[in-house]
């Protein structure tokens, strides 16, 4: 497994898993728990993680960002 991202913004990787979902690509969220133990102050990051064959994919999806087009 490779990380494509790391964040303590629990919208963008919501972002992320659902956009890597609705591409076929399985991701995974690491350190979920340990963020939750600092007490929500947001000072460790989660890691976004996917199978090294859907990485490149994945940072493609990422660098797209989410479509703001119509806020």
């Amino acid at each position: 497994m490779q990380e494509l991202a790391r964040s303590t913004d629990p919208v963008l990787i919501s972002w992320l898993i659902a956009a890597l979902r609705a591409n076929g690509i399985e991701a995974l969220v690491f350190d979920t728990h340990t963020s939750v133990l600092e007490g929500s102050i947001g000072i460790l990051p989660r890691r976004v993680m996917v199978i090294d064959e859907d990485l490149d994919r994945a940072r493609a999806i990422l660098e797209a960002g989410p479509d703001t087009e119509g806020d």
